[in-house]
C-alpha cells in the first residue's frame, strides 16, 4: 500500500507546482495585459522598431547578420534585435504584438525563477513568493511596458535558464552540461550585456544555496548519499574562467559601440560617478520597499549631491555589506543577496557613465531578485512567525496585492507618448528629457508652437543638451526661422561633432536654402559618421542631381538601395538620373520596384509614363499616366502629357481631339495661365479637333508671353505652329 501513496504524494506536487506557475502566469498578465492596447512610444521604440528599416523588413538570413554585425542605439545585442525583427515579421508595426512578446517573455522569466529557485533551495513557498514579487513589482513596469527595453526580458530568460543550466551541473559535474551553460550565457549577453557579471553571482550561489564551499557540512553528513560532496574550491574558480572570458568580450564589444555617449554627461570626475552611484542604489533599495514617483527618466544631478545624501549613502551601503558578512555563517542567503543586488547593478551604476539618467528603473530588473530572496528568507526566519503560519501568508497576499494595484497604475503612464513624459513631468517638473520627448511627440504631429515650448523649456533646464538643441532647430526650421535653427545646429555640431545627425539636419536646411556646396560637405560628414544613414544618402544623391553630379547621385542612391531595397523614394530618386543619363530600361526596373514597394505613388507612375513614351511604348504610358490623374487629379505633368500625346501623336488610334482639349484647358487652369509651353500645347489640341481660329489664337497668346518672358526660341515655335494652322494642318510631334 505504501507505493500508491508516495505516487499519489507526487501527482500532488506536481500539481501544486503547476497551480503556482498558472496563478504567476495570470498575475503578471492582470497587471501586464493591458499593454496590448498600448501604442509604440516616441523613447527609443522609433529607433528599435517602427523607424528601423532593416527591423521592419523582418527577420531574414541577410537581416539577422546586419543584426551581428551592426550596433542600434549604440549597443551591440544582436538576439534581440532579432526578436524585434521576428516580430515585425509576425506582426507588422501593429504594437499589440510587440507588446505581447514583453509581457510572454516576462511571464516565461518569472515561471522560471521559480522553478529554478525551487530546484537550487528547496523551498516551495518562498522561491513562489520571490518570483511573484519579480513577476508584479512596479520597478517591472519600464522592462515589460516599454518595446524597446526587449532586452531586460529576453535576457532575464536566458539568464535563469543559465542558473538552471549551472544547478545541473553542480549536480552532474557533466561537460555536456557546462558547455549548456556557456551557451546560453553566451546567447544571454547577445541580448543584453549587463549579464557580464554573471559569474560573480554563480560564485554567490555557490556559496548559498548549492553549498559548494560547505566541507564541514559534508564531513557531518557523509554517510547521506543525497548531499553531494562539495567542489574542489579551485575547480570552483576555474570553471568561472570560460564565462569570464565572454564576459570580457562582451564589455569590450559595448565599449566600443559605445565609445561616443561613454562620459557624455558634463565630463564628470570618477568620484562625483561614484557618489551618484551610492545614491542611486539607496534609491533603489527605497523605491522597492516605497514604489512612488516612478518615472521614465531620472535626470543627472550632475554635481547637485549633498555631502550628508553622500554620507548617509556610503555610510547605509557599508552596514549592510558588513552586516550581510558577519551573518554569512548562520544566514548565509543574506550575503548571496545582497551582493547578487550589489554584483549585479555594477555595470548600470554609472561608475561609467552612458547617458544623461542617475539611475532607472530598468536597471533593477535582474539586481532586485538578490534583495526579494534576502527579505524572503529573513521574514521566513522570523521565530513569530513561523509559529503563526496564518500571518506570512496574510502578509504576503497583502503585500501582492499592494504591489499589484501599484504596478497596473504605473503601467498605463505608458500608454503612448504623451502620458509617459506627462507623468515624467509630473513626478519631476524638471525634467528636460520629459520635455523634449514632448517636443518630439509635437513635431511629429506638426504641432511647431508646442514643440518649440517644450523645447525652450527643456534648454532653460539644460542648456547644453544636444538632442534639444537639434529638435528645436527642426521647429525653428518648419516655423520659417530658418537662421535660428542653422545657429542651434551649429551650437550641436560645436560641442559634439561626432553627434549621429546633428550635420545631417545642418545639410537639409542648408540644400533647402540652396547652399548646395555647404549642404554637400555636411552631408559627407555626416556619412563619415553614419556610414549606413539611408537618409544622408538619399539626400546627398538629391543635392548632387541639382549640382549635376549624376553619376555622383547615382552611386549615393545605389548604396542608399544597399542599405535598405525596400524604402520609398529611393528606386524613384535612382530612376529620375537614369533617365538624363539615357539608360531608360534600368529606369523602368527602378520605377516598377517603386511601384511595388509603394502602388499610389503618383510621382513614380508619372515618371513611368514618361520612361515608356521615350521608349515608344505610347499604349504602357497613357496607361501610367492615366493611373497618376486617379491618384492625383490635379497634377500638372500628367494632364500635359496626355493632351500633347493625343493632340500630336502620329498614330490616328492614339490622337483624341476632344480629350486633349479637356486636358490642355485643365493644365492651362493649373499652371496659372502664366506658362507659354502651355498655350503651345492648347493650340495644338484645338488644330487635331479642327479648331484652328481658336489654335491660331491660343498659339498667338502663348508667343506674346513667351517674348515677355524671353523665351525667344518657343516663341519661334509657336509662329511656325501658327503657319502650320493657317494651312488647316494640325501639329504632330516629330520627336523635336
Amino acid at each position: 500500500m505504501a507505493k500508491p501513496v508516495r505516487a499519489r504524494s507526487r501527482v500532488t506536487s506536481r500539481g501544486t507546482i503547476l497551480t503556482i506557475c498558472l496563478f504567476l502566469a495570470a498575475i503578471t498578465w492582470l497587471v501586464f495585459g493591458q499593454t496590448l492596447n498600448h501604442e509604440f512610444v516616441n523613447y527609443d521604440d522609433e529607433i528599435y522598431v517602427y523607424e528601423n528599416a532593416k527591423v521592419t523588413a523582418g527577420l531574414s538570413l541577410q537581416n539577422a547578420f546586419w543584426a551581428f554585425t551592426h550596433t542600434l542605439c549604440n549597443n551591440w545585442h544582436p538576439l534581440t534585435i532579432i526578436s524585434h525583427m521576428l516580430d515585425c515579421q509576425l506582426y507588422g508595426l501593429r504594437p499589440a504584438g510587440h507588446h505581447f512578446t514583453n509581457v510572454f517573455l516576462h511571464t516565461l522569466a518569472v515561471i522560471l525563477l521559480f522553478l529554478v529557485l525551487r530546484q537550487m533551495t528547496g523551498a516551495l513557498w518562498r522561491s513562489a513568493f520571490v518570483a511573484a514579487v519579480f513577476a508584479i513589482h512596479p520597478l517591472r513596469v519600464e522592462s515589460v511596458a516599454w518595446v524597446a527595453e526587449r532586452k531586460d526580458v529576453l535576457s532575464a530568460v536566458l539568464f535563469v535558464l543559465t542558473l538552471g543550466a549551472y544547478t545541473r551541473y553542480v549536480r552532474t559535474l557533466s561537460l555536456t552540461s557546462y558547455l549548456i551553460v556557456l551557451l546560453l550565457f553566451a546567447l544571454g549577453l547577445t541580448a543584453k550585456p549587463m549579464l557580464v557579471t554573471l559569474p560573480f553571482v554563480l560564485l554567490l550561489l555557490d556559496y548559498w544555496p548549492l553549498n559548494r564551499f560547505a566541507r564541514e557540512s559534508w564531513a557531518k553528513s557523509n554517510r547521506d548519499r543525497t548531499v553531494e560532496p562539495p567542489a574542489n574550491i579551485g575547480r570552483i574558480f576555474l570553471e568561472k574562467i570560460p564565462l569570464l572570458f565572454l564576459s570580457a568580450g562582451s564589455c569590450w564589444a559595448t565599449i566600443v559601440a559605445q565609445h561616443h555617449f561613454i562620459g557624455s554627461i558634463d565630463r564628470l570626475s570618477l568620484m562625483e560617478r561614484l557618489c551618484n552611484a551610492a545614491v542611486a542604489t539607496m534609491v533603489y533599495l527605497r523605491q522597492m520597499v516605497l514604489p512612488i514617483g516612478l518615472s521614465a527618466f531620472y535626470p543627472h544631478p550632475r554635481h547637485s549631491l549633498s555631502i550628508v545624501e553622500i554620507g548617509a549613502a556610503v555610510l547605509l551601503l557599508i552596514a549592510i555589506s558588513g552586516a550581510a558578512l558577519i551573518l554569512r555563517r548562520k544566514h548565509a542567503y543574506f550575503l548571496t543577496g545582497w551582493f547578487w543586488f550589489l554584483v549585479m547593478l555594477v555595470p548600470v551604476i554609472g561608475i561609467v557613465q552612458v547617458g544623461n539618467q542617475a539611475h532607472a528603473d530598468r536597471y533593477t530588473y535582474l539586481p532586485q531578485i538578490g534583495l526579494y530572496i534576502l527579505v524572503t528568507w529573513i521574514v521566513a526566519d522570523i521565530s513569530i512567525l513561523r509559529r503563526n503560519r496564518g500571518i506570512p501568508g496574510t502578509v504576503m497576499a497583502l503585500v501582492l496585492v499592494i504591489l499589484m494595484s501599484c504596478a497596473w497604475k504605473q503601467t498605463t503612464y505608458w500608454r503612448n507618448s504623451r502620458t509617459l513624459w506627462m507623468h515624467a513631468l509630473e513626478v519631476n517638473p524638471k525634467n528636460d528629457t520629459a520635455h523634449n520627448g514632448l517636443c518630439d511627440l509635437a513635431l511629429r504631429e506638426n504641432r511647431l508652437d508646442e514643440a518649440i515650448l517644450h523645447a525652450e523649456k527643456a534648454l532653460e533646464i539644460r542648456p547644453n543638451n544636444a538632442d534639444v538643441q537639434s529638435n528645436l532647430a527642426i521647429a525653428l526650421s518648419r516655423s520659417g526661422r530658418r537662421v535660428e535653427a542653422r545657429s542651434h545646429l551649429q551650437k550641436v555640431i560645436d560641442v559634439s561633432p561626432s553627434r549621429p545627425r546633428a550635420h545631417y539636419n545642418l545639410a537639409t536646411l542648408l540644400m533647402d536654402d540652396g547652399r548646395l556646396d555647404e549642404a554637400i560637405a555636411e552631408f559627407e560628414k555626416e556619412l563619415e559618421i553614419q556610414p549606413d544613414f539611408l537618409d544622408a544618402h538619399n539626400n546627398l544623391g538629391i543635392a548632387l542631381i541639382r549640382k549635376g553630379d549624376l553619376d555622383g547621385a547615382l552611386a549615393h542612391f545605389q548604396k542608399a538601395l544597399q542599405i535598405d531595397s525596400r524604402r520609398p523614394k529611393v528606386h524613384y530618386n535612382a530612376a529620375t538620373v537614369l533617365l538624363q543619363k539615357g539608360q531608360r530600361g534600368e529606369a523602368i526596373a527602378h520605377l516598377e520596384k517603386e511601384l511595388q514597394i509603394n502602388p499610389a505613388s503618383a510621382d513614380a507612375h508619372n515618371k513611368l509614363g514618361l520612361a515608356w513614351s521615350q521608349e515608344g511604348r505610347i499604349d504602357l504610358a497613357i496607361d501610367e499616366w492615366q493611373k497618376t490623374l486617379e491618384l492625383q487629379p490635379n497634377d500638372l505633368n500628367a494632364h500635359f502629357y496626355l493632351a500633347w500625346i493625343f493632340a500630336t501623336f502620329p498614330d490616328d488610334t492614339i490622337r483624341n481631339g476632344t480629350k486633349a482639349i479637356s486636358l490642355a484647358e485643365r493644365a492651362l487652369h493649373l499652371s496659372g495661365e502664366r506658362d507659354p509651353r502651355i498655350y503651345r500645347l492648347l493650340a495644338a489640341a484645338y488644330a487635331e479637333n479642327g479648331q484652328f481660329d481658336e489654335a491660331i489664337q491660343t498659339a498667338q497668346r502663348g508667343s506674346h508671353l513667351a517674348i515677355e518672358q524671353e523665351n525667344y526660341a518657343l516663341a519661334d515655335r509657336l509662329e511656325s505652329n501658327i503657319d502650320l494652322y493657317r494651312r488647316s494642318v494640325p501639329l504632330r510631334d516629330t520627336g523635336e
